[in-house]
């Protein structure tokens, strides 16, 4: 299990990755907000531990962004406060949990072990539609039960139809989920990628919205 830790404290990030490599787990770390949130999506993490305080860029803002680019992975919040107004900010920017510095290992590492177990379950769900099944844990595709090779931004946009089924996504929302908020509007990247994907999962299957941007097709 890979875990990324954002934290500006270095003594606190150096609590954590000690216990947690002690434990097994794979684990990197950021100072900051930016550089936390560049490392999460560059990178396939199955949890981030996140403090809410952090320059450059605060733990709220670092998880709205994972969250409205699709990025699905359990985050544990860490702050000094204790404000209720805090725990509800953090769970409503997509936090799946919330810890109170001070705070003992053992109680992070249960957080940690329910969250993955959580997430495994998730993860398992098959995605379909027509003839193509998606397996998010296994980052495998099938069309009419055999496999299909797709590039990782390949399987990240197929993933985004599959989870948004019926529902016009618009290049914007696409570039965001996909791509990111830092990716030139006026990129003809999005098309590109739609007939990639077309040309291995079938024509028929995510339909031109004129005007406005892309459907998946049941």
């Amino acid at each position: 299990m890979k875990i990324l830790v954002i934290e500006d404290e270095k003594k606190v990030a150096s609590f954590i990755r000690s216990g947690l490599r002690s434990e097994g787990y794979t684990v990197d770390s950021a100072q900051d907000g930016e550089e936390g949130l560049f490392m999460a999506q560059e990178n396939d993490y199955d949890l981030i531990v996140l403090d809410l305080m952090l320059p450059k860029m605060d733990g709220i803002a670092v998880c709205r962004k994972l969250r409205a680019q699709n990025k699905s992975m359990p985050i544990i919040m860490l702050t000094a406060k204790d404000e209720v107004d805090d725990r509800v900010k953090g769970l409503e920017a997509g936090a799946d949990d919330y810890l109170t510095k001070p705070f003992s290992f053992a109680e992070l590492l249960a957080r940690i072990k329910a969250l993955s177990r959580r997430g495994r379950e998730v993860r398992n769900d098959i995605l379909s539609s027509a003839d193509i099944s998606l397996y998010p844990d296994r980052m495998e595709v099938k069309k009419k039960g055999k496999p299909i090779n797709l590039s990782a931004t390949e399987f990240k946009l197929l993933k985004y139809f599959l989870q948004n089924p019926g529902r016009v996504l618009s290049k914007a929302m696409i570039l965001e989920n996909i791509w990111g908020y830092d990716f030139d509007p006026e990129s003809n990247i999005v098309d590109v990628y739609i007939k990639y994907l077309r040309d291995k999962v079938g024509k028929n299957l995510i339909q031109t919205v004129r005007g406005i941007g892309y459907k998946l097709c049941a």
